[in-house]
Order: C-alpha cells, then sequence, then structure tokens
C-alpha cells in the first residue's frame, strides 16, 4: 500500500491524479520506519536472556528467578542486537549454578565468561490446614497454598500435583508443607486378594482369577500367581481389584 502511495503521489503532478478524494500533493506521507538505536548489553537484559535459555532447557515450571553472584562488567561496545548462547550448563538447576555463557552483538562473538549465578525457582505447594492422619484420603480440603522455592524445599508437593488415588502414609502436622514422603498412590491391587485378570492378545480377550502377591496402584506393574498352575506371572493394575495382560 505505502508502495502505491508513493507510485500515485511521483504520478499525480503529471496525471492529474486523485485517490480516495485528495490529490497526490494532498496524501499522506508515509510512515517512518523506527530506528533502531545501537546500545550497550545491560544486566538485566542479560539475566532476562539467560532465564529464559534456563527455563527452557530443564523445562522448568514456575517462576525462574536469576541473581548475578558478581558485579555485571558489561562488554565495552555498543550493538543494535544482543544474544546469550549458553556453552555449558549445569548438571541439574540449583539454588547456585555455573554457566559458561557467549555473548553476542548483530551476530558477532564479543565476549566469552563463566557466571555465577543464584537462583529460585517459585511454584505453589500444598500446606495442611489441619492436621492429618495417616490412611487419610487426599483432599485439597484439607490443605492450602503457599509460594515455596522448589530449589531449596525440593520435595514438596506442588500445588498442580494431588487427587484421591493419593493417601497420606504418615501423619502431618498443622501448617506443615506436604513432601513426597508424605504420600503414596493408593493400592487398587492388594497382597493376598484374588483379582480379575485380562489377558488380551489381538482380538483374542480373556479373563481369569489371579492372586496378588504384592500392593499395587494404578499403573504399576504387580506379581499375581495362577491358582490352578501357580505360575507366577506379571500385570498392569488398570483398576479396583483388575490387572491385565497385554502379549
Amino acid at each position: 500500500m505505502r508502495r502505491l502511495l508513493q507510485l500515485l503521489r511521483g504520478l499525480g503532478p503529471v496525471l492529474g491524479l486523485a485517490v480516495g478524494g485528495l490529490s497526490a500533493a494532498e496524501l499522506p506521507a508515509p510512515a517512518a520506519e523506527p530506528a533502531v538505536v545501537a546500545g550497550p548489553f545491560t544486566r538485566d537484559q542479560f539475566v532476562a536472556a539467560l532465564t529464559r535459555d534456563l527455563a527452557g532447557h530443564f523445562n522448568l515450571e514456575g517462576d525462574l528467578q536469576l541473581e548475578l553472584a558478581r558485579a555485571w562488567a558489561p562488554p565495552a561496545r555498543v550493538a543494535a542486537a544482543w544474544s546469550v548462547l549458553v556453552l555449558e550448563y549445569p548438571a541439574m538447576p540449583s539454588a547456585a549454578m555455573l554457566v559458561r555463557c557467549r555473548l553476542d552483538a548483530d551476530q558477532a562473538p564479543v565476549a566469552e565468561a563463566t557466571f555465577v549465578l543464584r537462583a529460585a525457582l517459585w511454584r505453589d505447594a500444598w500446606v495442611a490446614r489441619q492436621p492429618l492422619t495417616v490412611g487419610a484420603a487426599f483432599d485439597p480440603a484439607l490443605l492450602e497454598i503457599r509460594r515455596v522455592d522448589l530449589f531449596r524445599e525440593r520435595e514438596v508437593v506442588p500445588a498442580a500435583v494431588g487427587d484421591r488415588s493419593y493417601v497420606f502414609t504418615r501423619a502431618v502436622g498443622q501448617g506443615r508443607l506436604l513432601t513426597w514422603r508424605d504420600l503414596s498412590r493408593r493400592p487398587l491391587v492388594r497382597k493376598g486378594q484374588l483379582v480379575e485378570v485380562s489377558a488380551i492378545d489381538g482380538l483374542l480377550h480373556i479373563t481369569m482369577k489371579a492372586l496378588a502377591l504384592e500392593n499395587g496402584a494404578q499403573g504399576d506393574t504387580v506379581t499375581l500367581r495362577n491358582p490352578e498352575s501357580h505360575k507366577d506371572f506379571s500385570a498392569l493394575v488398570i483398576d479396583e481389584n483388575h490387572v491385565q495382560v497385554r502379549f
């Protein structure tokens, strides 16, 4: 459209053209392109770029916050476009990390260094609203949410996790953060019980009874015994007292 307006404006005085009720001389001038201003690479720009990179590399859920442990010394030049390339990642994300990076200015390498980082990963976690007893079913109504740093509270259960398939394996005091040691999957298959076994082989579907030799939650693989042949086999827990064998 801009090129068309420029063309008509150039031909207007010659051809006497008018567009949209305006003469060529009255056509508005095209908007100027915003100028790209070169500048130094600031600390905030570097931390923001590094935060995005680390969060994506480790697939982190939550609000990752980074701080430089040492004073920021920007490269001694200016550029219109800065970028950060991580050359060496830590083995795992933690509250203190070493990250080796290369800084590029207008797509040209200008600096390479190892940076010491202090980090926090903020996320909502479960807290007991009241005392919880062993064997009680997981119930969000008995809990409340608190924002915690998962790098310092690694065992806590995020508030995005939890349903009635979990039960409490130990008592939890009021006001205490819920950890994975406090929970386990509710067993759908229990040792010593007869359970229904579905055996599927293509279009063939057979059902039988078998004795469970161990407890199992949904998705667990458990060992069972055929009460007639006394042979042991493994099957996948799919429901209450129901397992499945696939060939």
